[in-house]
């Protein structure tokens, strides 16, 4: 079952949903977006500590429903790649 990522993700709620996914790890192979509307850059900060710690485990990140604004700030960051967007 994928890890849900809520509908907001910035400065103010990013280390919470960062422990929350890393309490429910096993989820986070499959990261859901489709709720993501209210988010800066604080969001890839959260999703590449994720896939940091799926990397440590031989296993990966995949970020599905990604909105388009999330995929142009990871092209910007230039960490697109490593998220898989």
């Amino acid at each position: 079952m994928p890890f849900l990522l809520p509908k907001k993700v910035t400065q103010e709620n990013a280390l919470q949903v960062q422990k929350e996914g890393l309490l429910n790890s096993p989820s986070l192979r499959s990261v859901d977006c489709s709720e993501l509307t209210d988010f800066d850059s604080t969001v890839l900060t959260v999703l590449l500590a994720w896939q940091k710690k799926l990397v440590a485990e031989g296993q990966s990140i995949s970020v599905e429903h990604a909105p388009d604004k999330l995929k142009v700030l990871a092209g910007v960051y230039g960490v697109a790649a490593l998220l898989g967007l």
